[in-house]
């Protein structure tokens, strides 16, 4: 059985939040800085 233990996890810098590595991320998870869009978004304004 997988069990999802040991992945990175990063703070998000809107909601200062922990968020970890998801399957989406994989290739880009370097350059992911915000947990959502919503975050990404109140960032931006």
């Amino acid at each position: 059985m997988h069990k999802k233990v040991n992945l990175p996890i990063k703070i998000c810098p809107v909601c200062l939040r922990p968020f970890t590595w998801r399957k989406k991320w994989e290739k880009n998870w370097l350059e992911v800085k915000y947990c959502s869009k919503r975050c990404a978004g109140q960032h931006r304004a």
